[in-house]
């Protein structure tokens, strides 16, 4: 018979309940309901069944809990900001400067002229999708007329 997870008495079951049942956040409704579960004695297996996350999920679930207690539930990416901008503040508004003018080939800017300004002041090579991402948090718009076929 496979081992049950064993839960920490942080809160009652009934409190572990009523946390699972007024949850809004959906993430943090999951998880109080993989806790509740299994502090009612639940095997893993029915707690997978019951919610549709792995078991691996479960376990890692079940040791947060166990670990930090309520705090250790909830969807944690809302308390992460997200890696820093690749361009600081002043190099954006370098960029922002030099696509008022001509691309330094003379042409037209383009994400792939944009990835190689930003290449060259950042001394790495820098992927074209940076290049469009750029154009679109700095609000460029590099659409030219196309020419109509004649018919």
């Amino acid at each position: 018979m496979p081992k049950r997870l064993s839960i920490e008495t942080h809160l009652s079951l009934k409190e572990l309940e009523t946390r699972y049942r007024k949850a809004k956040d959906p993430v943090a409704r999951s998880h109080w309901q993989i806790v509740w579960l299994l502090a009612q004695g639940k095997p893993t297996r029915a707690v997978v069944e019951a919610t549709g996350y792995s078991a691996t999920w479960v376990r890692k679930i079940a040791g947060r809990y166990n670990q930090y207690g309520p705090d250790g539930l909830g969807d944690r990416r809302h308390e992460n900001p997200g890696g820093e901008p690749l361009l600081s503040e002043q190099q954006q508004q370098e960029l922002l400067q030099a696509l008022q003018g001509p691309a330094p080939d003379g042409g037209s800017w383009n994400s792939r002229k944009v990835a190689e300004w930003m290449a060259d002041k950042l001394g790495r090579q820098v992927p074209d999708q940076r290049g469009w991402d750029y154009l679109q948090r700095l609000g460029v718009s590099v659409a030219r007329p196309r020419r109509l076929k004649a018919r």
